[in-house]
């Protein structure tokens, strides 16, 4: 079937709108949903100059925070029926030693199904005159249709507008999922996040819903500042003009705060969080966002802190994201307050915005 796409041809380049072939056939474990609207994450605009991971198969059709209706169903699909409204997150294999223990989220096949291009059983979904297209996060949601596994979806209510919650299947899910599902902060923890972009702004509403006391919030950028301010934050630290973070977390909270969370990967921000966390402190770094080196003996063995990564938030999509959805209708995650839509033709100024810091989460919407 021809869908349009938003196509990255060579890396570096801008994205171009193109009419795509998809092959609608689905196994028997697949969906084919017709694609309401997609955020853009960090990681697609990383891909597209050639991703963390290297090995960025382009070209390629990015996205994998995609929303929409589902057309039809695979055979062996109970779950899913034709006109629900769903959420893809994070691919995973459902067999190796990490899924197996209802860990999808550290699937020991996560780098190759998410970001090597191809389907989970080697074959490729996508083809533009001729050759064939790699896929991304076996979603590829910057086209109006895309073919995912069932395992890799979450149903949503359809009381909420299915434009809004395609974020909820990755940046969002990631750094609510690193408060509520990982460090599991009692009320009145304390908790610093250092960037305030999508994953950061996430878990700081997050750490608001676990009634952290103080939620000190790190960056920059003073209009982020201010926004974490609306959705949590009891305070926050400009460290563009701090020269110790650490030291000002210690007069927030004497001793320092119990958790922390590093949500970029900038160089000094994983020291700092370090720094600024008690004895038997917990610091998590998301994804990953780590530049830096500690002094283990003093910044971790001495003071007994943890240092851990977190991938996707320990979410289980399925689980997590209606639960996000259900604190969003009772006024608790405000994540509407991040989001700018863009049609898909936009989607370069999209993300140029997004690497501006003009836009916290852009969300395309798809043509019909």
């Amino acid at each position: 079937m021809k869908i349009t796409a938003a196509v990255a041809l060579k890396q570096g380049d801008p994205l171009v709108i193109k009419n795509v072939n998809l092959n609608r056939d689905l196994k028997s474990d697949e969906l084919l949903v017709k694609t309401v609207a997609s955020g853009i994450c960090g990681a697609d605009i990383q891909e597209i100059n050639g991703g963390p991971t290297g090995f960025a198969p382009i070209p390629m059709i990015m996205g994998h925070e995609g929303a929409g209706i589902v057309e039809s169903v695979g055979s062996s699909v109970t779950e899913f029926q034709p006109g629900d409204h769903v959420t893809v997150s994070y691919a995973s294999c459902g067999t190796c030693k990490q899924c197996v223990a209802g860990r999808p989220y550290a699937c020991e096949r996560m780098n190759e199904l998410n970001f090597g291009g191809k389907d989970i059983d080697g074959g490729t979904r996508y083809e533009l005159d001729g050759q064939p297209l790699s896929s991304f996060f076996q979603q590829s949601s910057f086209g109006n249709y895309m073919k995912v596994q069932a395992r890799n979806v979450a149903k949503v209510t359809k009381d909420v507008d299915l434009k809004l919650l395609g974020p909820l299947g990755c940046g969002l899910q990631t750094g609510a999922g690193t408060v509520l599902n990982d460090l599991k902060p009692q009320p009145g923890d304390g908790i610093v996040i250092f960037g305030t972009g999508t994953v950061g702004l996430a878990a700081i509403m997050a750490a608001k819903v676990a009634h952290c006391d103080p939620i000190i919030a790190v960056d920059i950028v003073d209009s982020r500042l201010d926004l974490a301010l609306e959705l949590g934050a009891t305070n926050v630290i400009n460290s563009q003009n701090t020269p110790d973070v650490p030291a000002e977390v210690n007069k927030i909270s004497a001793g320092g705060v119990e958790f922390g969370v590093v949500s970029a990967g900038i160089n000094g921000l994983a020291e700092n969080a370090v720094r600024s966390t008690s004895i038997y402190g917990t610091v998590a770094i998301v994804g990953g966002a780590f530049e830096g080196k500690f002094n283990l003996a003093q910044d971790v063995l001495i003071p007994a802190r943890t240092i851990r990564g977190v991938l996707q938030g320990s979410s289980l999509p399925k689980l997590f994201i209606p639960k996000l959805i259900n604190l969003y209708q009772t006024g608790q995650f405000p994540f509407d307050k991040l989001v700018k839509f863009y049609d898909l033709a936009d989607i370069n100024q999209a993300i140029a915005d997004s690497k501006s810091g003009k836009v916290i989460k852009p969300i395309l919407i798809m043509p019909e």
